[in-house]
């Protein structure tokens, strides 16, 4: 995407913002390749394996199979999934649905390895590299000074993890998170309401996505809001000397706008006019909502997750999509990993059913049954054009459709996500999981922080390097290392009953 991008048209304003990272993903695409090759230049080889197309694992030692795919071997894969899939699909029962009272601790939760240890050290070191000393944020993409709201959520949640994991020592973790809770309260809001959906991270002034010397307003966005809502609820129940700071920081926003009767909006400035619209579709939706109602906001609406949604069978497992057409709203309805494993490690599934979670992550598994393809797929930055892909499970009728937010279809770029793998690694421990950590381990691994994601067809790594990526990496260790959803343990309800 070009530096001068404008935000889309009416037909494709911030209604179509149901990824819970949109703004991010259309603020980083058009500077990533650039990002990217500063970057690429400086990263060591990492030490690699794969599994080849006949689904064996190579050793470590091994050379990896760097061949692409050949057109008949990309049309064997593209069948498979087509015939996958049979609407309308097999239902959750009722009793399966309701949000658990006592909120979902995963199995295996513990200590971790020295190879966990490991994984966590080197996605802080992303963050070491990409640290700002004058704002105290942290660039979204490695090497270049925007930021999103999503994504220093994402630096809040890796600096809290690597505090906790023994990465950084209490002095450094409180310098820091001090300093980046004073600057989200006080940066310049679209307004004088809400935070604008990017940020030029050196120097705070309000840009457009790329331009980062222009200040310019041009609106925010309520699901970045709702996950950085729910990590300054974390930071202020789990340190009471951080607590003022963070609540300093929402009561510098004016939230009367970010929620009507019930649901969550956002805006965009098209042609200099400002648009006001609903934001959010199943999965992103309700995670954020969540955030906010924290906060004593009305997002009973936002939080169902029930009215739109309905059930596709993809290679025999009923996954959930939410129905509301883009062809009426011109809104995505992607099925992606990483807000039902967002939902899982911070909240212990509280805004979206468990049994929503256990099927998708199924329907993956089983397309590695049928496909030979390790499968974790979901939304991220790329390192090469369109820069930023949604990798969907289902996504607009289709399945498995890799699309941009303008609904380009790149099914040639699918991938691995290396975030998604470690979320459902630490949330299930499964064999099927632990062979998608292994695979990351193997073949992700640079000098600054974990990759992006392995391309499927390519059979090479999507290099970028992202704040969002290696800070759900690091997250989701702390969820492993600390055996509880990290609202639970960080006391955000104990917090709220007590303020």
């Amino acid at each position: 995407m070009s530096s001068d991008f404008q935000p889309p048209p009416k037909s494709l304003s911030i209604l179509a913002s149901v990824g819970g990272i949109v703004t991010a993903a259309i603020a980083i695409a058009g500077f990533n390749f650039w990002s990217g090759q500063l970057s690429q230049t400086s990263q060591q080889k990492p030490e690699i394996s794969t599994q080849t197309t006949s689904g064996q694992l190579l050793q470590p030692n091994e050379p990896i199979q760097s061949t692409p795919f050949t057109a008949q071997e990309a049309e064997t894969i593209a069948n498979l999934d087509a015939t996958s899939v049979v609407l309308p699909g097999e239902p959750i029962a009722p009793n399966q649905l309701r949000i658990a009272i006592t909120p979902y601790v995963a199995p295996g939760a513990g200590s971790l390895t020295k190879e966990e240890i490991a994984t966590a050290r080197q996605a802080w070191s992303y963050f070491q590299r990409n640290w700002n000393q004058e704002t105290g944020l942290v660039n979204s993409v490695d090497g270049f000074a925007s930021v999103t709201m999503w994504d220093q959520a994402a630096a809040i949640a890796a600096l809290v993890s690597a505090r906790e994991l023994n990465l950084v020592p209490t002095a450094e973790f409180e310098g820091k998170m001090s300093k980046m809770l004073k600057t989200l309260a006080s940066v310049p809001l679209y307004k004088e309401e809400l935070p604008n959906k990017v940020y030029n991270a050196k120097t705070l002034i309000p840009v457009n996505y790329g331009q980062l010397e222009k200040r310019e307003e041009i609106g925010w966005s309520a699901i970045d809001l709702g996950r950085m809502a729910i990590w300054l609820k974390i930071v202020g129940a789990k340190y009471p000397q951080m607590r003022s700071l963070s609540n300093d920081v929402w009561k510098h926003w004016q939230v009367k706008r970010l929620t009507k009767n019930g649901q969550m909006y956002g805006t965009s400035v098209i042609e200099g006019r400002e648009q006001y619209n609903q934001e959010g579709r199943l999965g992103y939706e309700n995670y954020a909502a969540y955030g906010l109602k924290l906060w004593g906001l009305d997002v009973k609406k936002a939080l169902d997750y029930q009215s739109y949604t309905a059930f596709v069978n993809l290679y025999g497992q009923g996954i959930p999509y939410d129905q509301r057409d883009y062809k009426k709203s011109q809104a995505n309805n992607y099925v992606l990993s990483e807000p039902y494993i967002l939902d899982g490690i911070e909240t212990g599934f509280q805004a979206l059913p468990k049994a929503y979670a256990d099927r998708i992550l199924a329907a993956q598994e089983s397309r590695y049954q049928a496909t030979k393809q390790l499968t974790a797929v979901t939304e991220d930055n790329l390192d090469r054009p369109p820069y930023f892909v949604y990798s969907s499970l289902f996504v607009n009728g289709e399945p498995w459709g890799t699309i941009t937010d303008t609904r380009q279809q790149r099914n040639d770029l699918r991938f691995l996500s290396a975030k998604a793998t470690v979320g459902w690694y630490v949330l299930y421990n499964t064999a099927y999981t632990r062979q998608l950590f292994d695979f990351v381990q193997a073949n992700l691994k640079s000098k600054d922080g974990w990759y992006n994601g392995f391309y499927e067809s390519l059979r090479q790594p999507n290099k970028t390097l992202t704040a969002n990526n290696n800070g759900v990496i690091l997250e989701s260790l702390l969820y492993k290392q600390v055996g509880q959803p990290l609202t639970v343990w960080a006391g955000v309800n104990r917090s709220n009953k007590s303020n």
